[in-house]
């Protein structure tokens, strides 16, 4: 076991060297002043810095920084020793990575037991480092954010539904407007969510730069994950959540309801939703399929994925385009994703809204709603693949928004 002692005091060297007598014969504590600090770190390799507060206090943070961004020196475990105690300054250490700290008027009982746990949070890491390099080796966990990967995402957090006590706890779908998204916005957002979560969090990568997020907090625990995100994005990324309250130890009825949450909170212009059993728009009726049946499944999935990229959503765009200046002060909202796709529109308490939503094999139901005093009745639309054409769709739209103008006359009007 190596450890580095980085410091610009001959006395703080001394009282390290001495107050550390008790480690084993075998651990080297090995001194370095922070101008030799970049090329004995590499030469050593060590398990523990122990990193003397420079008097000016902008060296110390980035000699934190420089540790931390090397992946050399990833289970490797910084105990700052600081002049004084400086709340702020703590606060910020922890921040920017370091594991322990304590002052250099510490008694030498402190001082080696704060080592000595390093040591052991050092031994922790590497055990979770190889474990970590086996899952990412069989895809489990995702070899750019270490986050499991959305195959595994259901047999993982299906597990440990049964396993721990998660009820109470919440799912979130964390979706960023990727519309909006700059270079090097995608790895921002995964710090800001690794920064956000707790050890204990289950996080997978999902497709469409979705990330979701299993707790065991309550509710408002959930809420300040998605707002402790939002502000370490500091407005560089806009994005989307959908919470669920975990009431089942069914994982795909959890993850249904918060992709539903998720479609609302898009289309309320984006911020968080939490799901209520009063919602319908973007419910999620999947099938339970018997594992002979899977493979016809994903066929028909895949041809419904195409339909949406294909037909779908060149459809809705265009509708908007072509009636968003002829329906007043109304505002036309669009959703679509590899599971249904929404439009509606939207005037003061009226709100019109169609629903084209896969529930499993080769049909497609399209729920057609109206919300508001004197609308028209509420109908169901089932076509099968071969009838999902443009010309169909293009006729549905068609008498949706009529039926939308015709309500909107009745507000105008009256």
């Amino acid at each position: 076991m190596n450890t580095l002692l980085i410091t610009n005091q001959d006395d703080v060297k001394q009282k390290f060297q001495d107050n550390l007598v008790l480690l084993r014969g075998s651990d080297k504590v090995i001194t370095a002043s922070y101008g030799e600090a970049p090329d004995v770190l590499y030469e050593i390799r060590p398990e523990i810095i122990i990193l003397h507060e420079h008097e000016n206090r902008e060296k110390t943070a980035g000699m934190i920084k420089y540790i931390r961004e090397k992946k050399l020196y990833s289970a490797s475990q910084i105990l700052l020793v600081a002049n004084s105690y400086d709340k702020a300054f703590i606060l910020a250490a922890y921040d920017a990575g370091i594991t322990d700290y304590i002052t250099v008027k510490s008694d030498p009982s402190e001082i080696l037991i704060r080592t000595i746990n390093c040591i052991k949070k050092s031994d922790m890491a590497e055990k979770i480092s190889l474990l970590s390099e086996n899952l990412r080796t069989y895809g489990i966990l995702d070899t750019k954010t270490d986050f499991y990967t959305e195959k595994y995402e259901k047999d993982v957090f299906d597990v440990r539904l049964h396993m721990d006590n998660y009820k109470g706890g919440c799912y979130i779908i964390i979706s960023p407007d990727i519309s909006a998204m700059k270079d090097g916005a995608a790895e921002n957002l995964v710090i800001a969510i690794r920064k956000s979560v707790r050890i204990g969090d289950m996080v997978a990568v999902l497709a469409g730069s979705k990330y979701s997020i299993m707790v065991k907090t309550g509710l408002e625990g959930a809420i300040r994950i998605y707002e402790k995100i939002a502000e370490e994005l500091q407005n560089e990324i806009t994005i989307s959540a959908g919470i669920a309250v975990i009431d089942t130890e069914k994982f795909n009825e959890v993850r249904n309801k918060a992709v539903s949450a998720l479609n609302n909170a898009k289309l309320q212009g984006g911020g968080y939703y939490v799901y209520s059993q009063d919602d319908t728009s973007g419910s999620e009726d999947w099938l339970e399929l018997p594992q002979e049946k899977n493979k016809t499944y994903k066929l028909f999935k895949n041809a419904f994925s195409k339909k949406i990229e294909n037909v779908i959503a060149p459809i809705f765009y265009r509708t908007q385009k072509a009636y968003e200046e002829k329906i007043g002060d109304a505002r036309i909202e669009q959703f679509t994703d590899e599971q249904q796709s929404v439009f509606r529109i939207v005037s003061g308490k009226y709100e019109s809204r169609i629903t084209m939503r896969y529930p499993g094999y080769s049909k497609l139901i399209i729920y057609i709603t109206h919300s508001g005093l004197d609308t028209p009745e509420n109908r169901e639309i089932v076509l099968n693949m071969n009838q999902i054409t443009e010309s169909r769709l293009d006729e549905i739209m068609e008498s949706f928004i009529n039926e939308f103008i015709g309500i909107y006359r009745h507000i105008y009007n009256s």
